[in-house]
């Protein structure tokens, strides 16, 4: 790989005269400039960022650390805050942990090595909880989960209220056995809080059978609804918090070869390219994915130009889209009805 070195000897300049022309700075001769980036061009030199940033103090990479970028929720948010990031002169390194607080940590190092200007990340629940703790040598943007022990930026979705109107609905349309299947990362624990603030809001009491805790990962939600499709009495319903596990749930419903929502409905967080492509599609609430991405990169943006100023929650409100997933279930009444005019008919009959 060619050095600064190298492109000022082709050039016939020194390398003080490299720098400039590659910082665009002042008192260079256009002629020259032209010489420095035609041979810099030829020679495939590329500067050293790292050491650019040390020397400059201002780094243009930020990082930005998800808990799973196969989720099209993360993938969304990326796109967004890379677009973010471009527009203002920045790139974006991209993690992924895996929800695992070892890589987390590898990640979170290399940021730090690296010399990021920022990041912005979905921290683990091990970070989450000794967030306070932490020393990080950069500016931090927390999206998707909140953190209670540490004063800092953050884009959250409000997720108890998003949870309490699809859990509404669900009940507004006559379901009455509903299932639940949440992680236990702070998105989760508030999407179950939604879920059962709804369920007492209309008399129902919730049920530990009807209520678990999974993996936001699609075979974690298959094996979770089957065990819950095996219950003595199993949900005419089924609320799932992330749309991985809901992947998982409609595998599982269809193995059992019921049908949705004439043996139980469904409904879940974050529109995906598979969930208005499905029969029935799914009715779900649909998250700011790019405002969040969007966001969360202004506001670390803003926090590296102004170190010193106060931090920011912004939380904002999800779409509930309905869709078939959750229509009535008329052909059970129509069908219950038919059977009570049959037995009807009958007595009378009979008598």
């Amino acid at each position: 790989m060619a050095s600064i070195k190298d492109v000022a000897e082709a050039a016939g300049v020194s390398t003080a005269t490299v720098s400039r022309v590659l910082s665009n700075g002042l008192h260079v001769r256009p002629e020259v400039r032209e010489r420095v980036m035609a041979t810099v061009e030829r020679l495939g030199y590329r500067p050293n960022l790292v050491a650019r940033s040390l020397r400059s103090q201002q780094s243009s990479t930020i990082g930005l650390i998800v808990s799973d970028i196969s989720n099209p929720f993360f993938t969304a948010i990326s796109r967004a805050v890379e677009d973010t990031a471009y527009e203002q002169g920045f790139s974006v390194l991209l993690c992924n942990t895996d929800e695992n607080p070892e890589k987390e940590a590898i990640y979170l190092n290399l940021m730090h090595d690296t010399a990021v200007a920022g990041a912005i990340m979905s921290p683990t629940r091990q970070t989450i909880a000794n967030f306070a703790d932490s020393n990080l040598s950069f500016p931090i943007v927390v999206i998707d989960r909140s953190i209670s022990n540490g004063d800092v930026d953050a884009v959250l979705l409000d997720n108890v209220d998003a949870a309490y109107r699809l859990i509404t609905h669900l009940i507004e349309q006559d379901y009455r056995r509903i299932g639940a299947l949440c992680s236990e990362m702070s998105t989760g624990l508030e999407r179950q809080v939604g879920y059962e603030k709804a369920l007492r809001a209309h008399g129902l009491a919730p049920k530990s059978d009807y209520m678990k805790y999974v993996p936001p990962k699609i075979d974690a939600g298959y094996t979770a609804t089957l065990k819950m499709l095996d219950l003595a009495e199993p949900p005419d319903a089924l609320f799932t918090a992330n749309s991985l596990i809901a992947e998982g749930a409609l595998r599982a419903i269809r193995e059992r070869n019921l049908v949705i929502p004439d043996d139980i409905a469904l409904v879940t967080f974050d529109e995906t390219t598979w969930s208005s492509l499905v029969q029935p599609s799914l009715t779900l609430i649909a998250q700011p994915t790019y405002e969040i991405g969007k966001t969360a990169a202004e506001l670390l943006l803003q926090r590296i130009a102004d170190p010193g100023r106060p931090t920011r929650q912004v939380i904002l409100k999800g779409q509930l889209l309905v869709r078939g997933s959750s229509a009535p279930q008329l052909k059970k009444k129509e069908t219950s009805n038919h059977h009570e005019g049959i037995l009807d008919r009958a007595e009378e009959v009979a008598s």
